[in-house]
């Protein structure tokens, strides 16, 4: 912080990632094109100039073959734009997902020879095609392949293969993206690197998820720079389309709005009108294609999100709670450009890995998509399994694959065999990485603003993920039409920050006022009215203490009843009455009696329908289900906290006043003495209750009579009175004491449950 003079949030991002030495930082972060390897340094690339410069020079037609995802398209446009500048006869071919597939295709290659062509050059793909490569020589065709995908046993047999981690090459960086691979040819043949087209290479680069270190961090974080400011008419055309100023541009604009729309095309038809977009010169023109690349995206979010709801269905109806290790799901009349997508989301959702296959009954083939967690390379995986996989390729995490109909069974079997082996509980668990714990009193505006120099955020450099810890929750708030989203105030050390949950909305029925929390989440700036003020979008909240809901004083249940969860919740009643009471409220709930309740549910929310007689009831509730949310009501008809018990003083008036009458017909002359002395009927019942169970007097057909030779004994020894104490002292701890004495209270008696528990464990 001293020797680079940065903020301690920015150290903290900086150190969770590795960096110690500030020299190195400095270095990091001041990336620029002295980053840049000579990209002679890639195998085979004076092979594949002099041969391109050599069509050039003769006037051959070239040909760049692409791949229809951002990666390949910018890939296309890169390339292209660099062999346009150099005077070649160059045109592009990207095949279709649909009647083609991925890669190198034989039938395409003819095409292009029979238009003419004699150079085919590969971006983002070939490295796996080696049946066509071969069929390519057969034609007269010349073949240069750059690629960066994952390389197999054997190389393809070309002109020359260019990629960052070939077996027999050196280059100082092997995570080039294929839109990289595409843009270091591109600077061989210019003899300098074109800058302009970083704005190409950003996108693909983000959009294709490598790692953002070396090279790439250069690429995307000039490309950025360069897109805020960008005169290209199909940038400006996609920005408006998505709703978006050039000068807000980041890496999670070309990752979540620029990719997609340049993903769509290819994903639903022909990709070419994402090539067109990105070298469109006419600014109508882009415009158009924009329009339409924005209505194949919204068209391509509908199919996946009906897809996603078929996939889960499919899972509920196969495994019920027998989660499998691996989900291979197959079905007729899946769209194949979008399952890729869809295995994102059930991979994202059960932390497992995936296949969605699309099923051609007609070929009697399925053609897939894989996702995977960290610990399964599904690359490998699939190529233990390449004896029923004519067709597959990927990375770790990522995967495409067709295969026949009748080996689906097989592959789901033997990849759950695979990842029984390798996977285990931990890793098929859920988790996020917290890196960044922060106080309150560190995030300012300023400093949110200043993260640009340590931008871009991305494969290998994550954005952060922070956590302020140990905040209190200073208000509570649904927000939205259909009060759905949450809003929080946090508050820490006399520093407050806002809190946002998008669809969080129900957890404000889980919070407490003034409750002890740890909140992670992304830190953003929001700005109103030119007021600008940091807040966090909540990814998730945890907190350790049990949360208590103040219901008291709640006359009509009507109106709580509807906030309490449905699951795992528990209704007790210490009362018979109460009971009876309730019935009607909670047609459905599962209403227990205090002595009834044996600890057999599991119990998140207790609901305390009414006031035990002793507070031993209510500690062993909490032993016996240690509920994390507790909803007090205490529902008290008669309460005895203000009548009090009468004084000493009252006690011996009315013995006395026993002694001198023999009898006392309390029935008929009760409400007389209680007028005279200003006491309730209650008390003098109470009283005389209390001298029958000591012994002091008898009670016969209605009368008090007193006992001349009753001894002495302390009033408290009557059970009556033992009673009416307990009842008073209960009413004020759990009825009438101040929300946060009640909350306390059940902390202590928490504190004390865990010390039992370690107690006992030790």
């Amino acid at each position: 912080m001293d020797e680079l003079k940065i903020p301690s949030m920015h150290a903290k991002i900086l150190v969770s990632r590795g960096f110690t030495n500030p020299a190195e930082v400095k270095e990091f972060l001041s990336a620029d094109a002295g980053v840049l390897h000579d990209p002679f340094l890639l195998h085979d690339m004076d092979k594949a100039v002099a041969r391109i410069k050599q069509a050039i020079a003769d006037g051959e037609h070239i040909v760049v073959y692409g791949d229809y995802d951002a990666d390949g398209v910018t890939s296309v446009s890169v390339l292209t734009t660099a062999l346009e500048r150099l005077g070649a006869d160059v045109s592009f071919v990207i095949p279709n997902r649909f009647s083609h597939g991925y890669g190198p295709n034989s039938g395409l290659f003819q095409e292009i020879a029979d238009l003419g062509a004699s150079l085919i050059i590969t971006v983002d793909n070939g490295v796996s095609g080696i049946e066509q490569a071969a069929y390519a020589k057969s034609i007269g065709l010349d073949l240069i392949i750059t690629d960066h995908h994952e390389i197999g046993e054997t190389l393809p047999e070309a002109d020359a293969v260019i990629h960052p981690r070939h077996p027999d090459g050196h280059y100082p960086f092997g995570e080039l993206a294929g839109v990289g691979v595409a843009f270091k040819l591109a600077t061989a043949l210019l003899g300098e690197a074109p800058l302009d087209l970083l704005e190409f290479a950003a996108i693909g680069t983000v959009a294709d998820l490598v790692p953002l270190l070396d090279e790439n961090r250069y690429f995307v974080k000039e490309g950025i720079r360069r897109l805020r400011m960008s005169s290209r008419p199909g940038i400006q055309a996609l920005a408006k389309a998505g709703g978006t100023e050039l000068r807000q541009f980041t890496e999670e604009t070309l990752g979540f709005m620029v990719g997609p729309r340049l993903n769509a095309p290819g994903r639903l038809g022909d990709a070419d009108a994402a090539v067109d977009l990105l070298k469109a010169d006419e600014p109508t023109v882009a415009a158009g294609i924009a329009a339409e690349l924005d209505r194949l995206n919204k068209e391509r979010q509908a199919l996946v999100n009906g897809i996603t709801q078929e996939a889960l269905a499919m899972v509920e109806a196969e495994y019920g709670n027998d989660i499998p290790h691996v989900f291979v799901l197959a079905k007729e009349g899946w769209n194949p450009g979008v399952i890729g997508i869809v295995s994102s989301r059930i991979t994202e959702k059960f932390h497992r890995p995936s296949i969605i296959l699309s099923i051609d009954p007609e070929a009697g083939t399925a053609k897939g998509s894989a996702r995977s967690v960290e610990g399964f390379d599904m690359y490998q995986g699939l190529a233990k399994n390449r004896d029923i996989l004519p067709h597959f390729g990927g990375h770790q995490m990522a995967a495409g694959m067709t295969l026949k109909l009748e080996d689906v069974d097989t592959l789901r079997n033997q990849l759950n065999r695979q990842a029984a082996d390798m996977l285990t509980d931990e890793q098929l668990t859920a988790t996020v990485s917290i890196d960044v714990p922060l106080t309150i009193g560190e995030i300012e505006v300023g400093v949110l603003e200043s993260l640009e120099q340590l931008r871009p955020f991305g494969m290998s450099f994550p954005k952060p993920v922070y956590m302020i810890e140990n905040t209190s929750v200073a208000s509570i708030r649904k927000i939205g039409a259909a009060k759905n989203h949450l809003k929080l105030e946090l508050e820490d050390g006399g520093h407050k920050l806002d809190a946002i949950g998008f669809s969080q909305g129900p957890l404000a029925d889980e919070m407490t006022h003034g409750m002890s929390l740890n909140v992670i989440g992304d830190l953003q700036v929001n700005e109103w009215n030119n007021f600008k003020k940091p807040q966090i979008l909540i990814e998730d909240i945890r907190s350790e203490e049990r949360q208590v809901f103040d219901l008291r004083g709640i006359r009509d249940p009507q109106r709580w009843v509807g906030t309490i969860p449905k699951e795992k919740v528990l209704y007790v009643a210490f009362q018979p009455n109460t009971k009876t009471y309730f019935a009607p409220f909670l047609p459905d709930a599962d209403i227990r009696m205090a002595e009834d309740c044996t600890g057999d549910a599991a119990v998140e929310s207790l609901v305390l329908l009414d006031i035990p007689d002793q507070q031993r009831q209510l500690e062993q509730l909490m032993t016996l289900f240690s509920p994390g949310r507790i909803y007090a009501h205490f529902y008290a008809p008669e309460s005895r906290y203000f009548d009090g018990i009468p004084s000493r003083q009252e006690f011996g008036w009315y013995f006395t006043f026993l002694k001198k009458r023999g009898t006392f017909d309390i029935r008929n002359q009760g409400g007389q003495l209680a007028k005279h002395k200003g006491w309730k009927i209650d008390t003098i019942y109470f009283m005389s209750k209390v001298f029958f169970e000591l012994g002091f007097v008898k009670i016969e057909n209605g009368a008090v009579i007193a006992e001349p030779a009753a001894g002495k004994r302390d009033l408290a020894e009557a059970p009556a009175y033992k009673e009416r104490q307990q009842q008073i002292e209960m009413e004020e701890r759990l009825l009438y004491a101040p929300y946060h004495e009640l909350k306390q209270w059940f902390q202590q008696v928490q504190q004390v449950q865990a010390v039992e528990e370690e107690t006992v464990w030790t």
